[in-house]
């Protein structure tokens, strides 16, 4: 291993350890915190020693550990998602929540909502990855018909043009079925219905897509680095995007069918997560989990004290940090259009 490397890996491994420790840090003022605060002493207590008889711990075990972990689980997919599609594309404006996968996740949803209203939550997470798979498709379709080809900034402004169609349809299906309410709670991004159960579809999902991820992770470095290198260095490339594709659409689609449209954390970690260790995807999609997880965590507690007792949808607070974060990278990008 060469000086550069180990480096490399010894920064990576110290960030991801210090990352660790923040996100249970994080997780133990999650479950803390809320309607009723607990101290963290009872959290300890009610992983440890668990007490059915105990009301705080049954709120710990059934309601706040649930949200914590899915909070962790969600981010960690998201900003995976976001520096895979960025690794893919060479496109530093790409992310589930602008490139037209969340949307197309909710367009499923609300077909899924309005004709199978009894439909399981696996049911609702599958039609989210079909949803997602159309989302992709019409942006890539569109922006390759663009003059002059794809540019990081038409795939960008594709991914709005596809997703505001989606959202309206969406939006008009949802009215007429009435299942408005249902698709509200879901368009503002939230942790408030999670439950063991979504631990589970997010543990699976996550799991799959995050081995695939790793296991392409040096070809996507060598991707990133251009179509005719990766060609060049006998890279299947054909085969490297499908699979990243497939992880794209597993990790967004299982994230956004539990917790709805959460924006910005697949655009704004990756870029952070390069900014700290560089440009190895071997290091770049752990840290980015890793850190995906602590913001999400922190922004589903902001959440509950912006406007306590009341909770403010956690897509709100995501979008505050990425909006601007997205409008400078966009700025930057201008010279591509």
């Amino acid at each position: 291993m060469n000086p550069t490397s180990l480096r490399t890996s010894i920064k990576g491994t110290i960030i991801l350890l210090i990352g660790v420790l923040l996100i249970l840090f994080s997780m133990g003022l999650s479950i803390s915190y809320g309607a009723a605060d607990i101290k963290l002493s009872t959290v300890w207590e009610a992983v440890s020693r668990f007490n059915p008889n105990v009301a705080p711990h049954q709120i710990i075990q059934e309601i706040r550990m649930p949200r914590a972990i899915s909070a962790v689980l969600v981010g960690a997919l998201l900003a995976v998602s976001g520096a895979v599609m960025q690794g893919l594309t060479r496109n530093p404006l790409a992310s589930p929540s602008i490139m037209g996968v969340t949307d197309g996740a909710a367009f499923a949803l609300v077909i899924t909502l309005a004709f199978f209203p009894a439909a399981t939550i696996l049911s609702l997470t599958f039609s989210s990855l079909v949803g997602a798979g159309l989302g992709v498709i019409l942006v890539f379709t569109i922006g390759a018909f663009s003059k002059g080809g794809l540019t990081p900034v038409k795939l960008a402004l594709a991914g709005v043009a596809v997703g505001s169609m989606l959202n309206a349809i969406s939006n008009a299906i949802a009215l007429h079925f009435q299942v408005a309410k249902d698709m509200s709670f879901w368009y503002a991004g939230g942790l408030t219905s999670t439950n063991w159960g979504s631990v589970k579809i997010l543990l699976i999902a996550g799991g799959l897509g995050l081995l695939l991820a790793m296991f392409i992770s040096r070809s996507i470095t060598i991707l990133s680095l251009g179509e005719e290198v990766s060609k060049g260095l006998g890279q299947n490339t054909l085969l490297v995007k499908s699979l990243g594709v497939i992880v794209v659409l597993v990790l967004t689609g299982a994230a956004v069918s539990i917790a709805g449209a959460i924006g910005f954390i697949g655009l704004v970690i990756p870029h952070i997560t390069r900014f700290i260790i560089g440009s190895d995807y071997r290091w770049i999609i752990p840290i980015s989990a890793v850190l995906g997880g602590l913001l999400l965590v922190l922004a589903d507690i902001a959440a509950r004290m912006v406007n306590a007792p009341f909770e403010t949808p956690v897509g709100a607070i995501t979008a505050i940090i990425g909006v601007p974060f997205f409008l400078y990278l966009a700025r930057r990008e201008r010279r591509g259009l």
